[in-house]
């Protein structure tokens, strides 16, 4: 796959995620984003605008094709090492800045959190990236096994109301029938 409609999939990809994403809060939605502009944003802290502390590094999708985090590279101002941060999606906000023009757009990413915060959010390695998959594959595993456990037990439930109610209209024929049997007698 060439480098272009690599940057074209992720463009189309990232515009739909951000779209739908509501986390990703803005002052006046654009309804399309450029994935190629928000890779290298600048990231602030919450706050202040004044310091940037690094820029987005990479952006991770989950299956559904939704915007999970920004990998966030950290430079040395602020006493931080060159890290990369995983930033979940619901602790930042997206800034769209000149957005009329594409030669001039820029994005700015807003972590709601301070310096400390932004410390303990977990590195971007090898690990995390086995122990995350590994993780979500179990939640999705889990979920599925709880859906249809859940199905199980609501298709049996209502089968047993529907036996309950089978029975108690068939004894109340037949109470009738049998009230109609001695009233003519």
């Amino acid at each position: 796959m060439s480098n272009m409609n690599r940057k074209q999939i992720l463009g189309a990809i990232t515009a739909t995620t951000l779209l739908s994403t509501t986390s990703m809060a803005m002052a006046s939605p654009q309804g399309l984003y450029s994935a190629d502009e928000l890779m290298d944003a600048n990231v602030y802290l919450q706050n202040d605008d004044n310091n940037v502390i690094g820029e987005v590094e990479d952006i991770l999708l989950d299956d559904n094709m939704q915007v999970a985090a920004l990998v966030v590279e950290s430079d040395d101002s602020m006493g931080l090492d060159e890290n990369q941060y995983v930033v979940e999606t619901g602790k930042f906000t997206l800034e769209t800045e000149q957005g009329d023009d594409l030669d001039a757009l820029e994005y700015r990413i807003h972590l709601d959190m301070d310096v400390s915060e932004f410390e303990q959010q977990p590195n971007y390695t090898t690990d995390w990236w086995q122990d995350t998959r590994k993780s979500a594959a179990a939640a999705w595993d889990e979920t599925k096994n709880t859906a249809a456990s859940a199905w199980q037990d609501t298709r049996q439930a209502t089968a047993n109301a529907l036996t309950t109610a089978g029975n108690a209209i068939s004894g109340a024929a037949n109470d009738t029938e049998q009230e109609m049997a001695e009233e003519t007698q």
